[in-house]
């Protein structure tokens, strides 16, 4: 490894982000070619079913640049895919382009990868570098990296709160707005988290005390699927709610096991789950094999400190305002 393939490696990542919240379930990735320190050529995974990084990468390569294919290095940000998919084998392009070494930022732990890509390279003879940048490129796909390791989606947590602690003033009644505590900008990089997450979730009391709409309007990019905890779907038979008007923006609810579902509009889905257990744990499963492998989780109170006593999250994005309220709903405690 030199300081040339880390440099041209964090080209690879730079890249590989301009997709972000656009790939899921697959990973986001990048991937260069470089000939005497030249970059000839470069791509990233656009979006899930599309080509992948290396298939756009050689795409990329002018024709009168082709002939410095077996003498350049191609940088990748992640292990190149040794199995039929939605698209042909990227190590089989790279065999048939001519390259002659590969540096890989880290090893791909799906299943029917695993290692098997870099293997493969190397029992062509061609030189394989592994592990540039490997802790940036784990970041980047974190959300991918958990679902497959730990078979639940990447949890985020995500609340403002006052200086002495509280995320909302006390409220009389619904009709009272909540107490806003974030800045216009900061409100811009909630919904980037939105953008980016493949669902939000909220418990029974946000919906009814905030009505919430949960999407995404400050970014670019497209909702989260909305989810929201209600046993005996109460909020249907309560209220007229932002999340359950019919849209383009999937909501799901989490119900009982025994809860009656056989009237709930076909725009709505149920997720059933024995909250009664308390086992968050067995949400998260059910929401990964629902192809879910991102959630932000932005209240309330309560539903918050579960995931936090539970130990059942991946990141912590808390915003303390410079104000005091002296009373109202308590913030999460750590």
């Amino acid at each position: 490894m030199t300081s040339q393939d880390e440099l041209f490696m964090q080209r690879c990542l730079d890249i590989a982000l301009w997709a972000e919240g656009k790939t899921s379930p697959n990973p986001m990735v990048g991937a260069v070619l470089v000939y005497n320190n030249r970059i000839i050529g470069e791509g990233f995974h656009q979006k899930a079913g599309a080509p992948h990084a290396e298939v756009n990468c050689f795409a990329s390569v002018k024709a009168e640049d082709e002939v410095f294919l077996p003498h350049s290095t191609l940088y990748v940000s992640l292990e190149p895919c040794s199995h039929f998919g939605k698209t042909p084998p990227c190590v089989d392009l790279v065999l048939k382009k001519g390259v002659r070494r590969v540096v890989v930022a880290m090893k791909d732990p799906f299943p029917q990868v695993a290692g098997r890509g870099i293997q493969k390279l190397r029992n062509n003879g061609v030189e394989v570098v592994c592990g540039v940048l490997e802790e940036q490129a784990e970041y980047l796909n974190r959300f991918f990296l958990t679902a497959v390791r730990k078979k639940r989606p990447y949890v985020t947590l995500k609340w403002a709160e006052s200086e002495d602690g509280y995320i909302d003033s006390l409220r009389t009644s619904p009709e009272e707005p909540p107490f806003v505590l974030s800045t216009p900008l900061r409100q811009r990089e909630v919904h980037r988290l939105r953008a980016i997450h493949d669902a939000i979730l909220v418990g029974r009391n946000t919906v009814v005390w905030d009505n919430p709409k949960l999407t995404n309007r400050y970014w670019s990019g497209k909702s989260p699927i909305r989810i929201v905890l209600d046993k005996q779907l109460s909020l249907l038979k309560t209220g007229t709610y932002h999340l359950f008007v019919p849209n383009d923006v999937p909501t799901w609810i989490v119900v009982a096991p025994d809860a009656d579902t056989s009237l709930l509009p076909s725009y709505l889905r149920a997720i059933r789950w024995d909250s009664e257990r308390g086992e968050l744990s067995q949400l998260l499963e059910e929401l990964k094999r629902q192809g879910i492998q991102s959630l932000l989780v932005e209240g309330g109170a309560y539903t918050l400190q579960a995931f936090i006593d539970q130990n059942l999250y991946d990141a912590i994005d808390r915003e303390v305002a410079p104000l005091l309220l002296k009373e109202g709903v308590k913030a999460p405690l750590l």
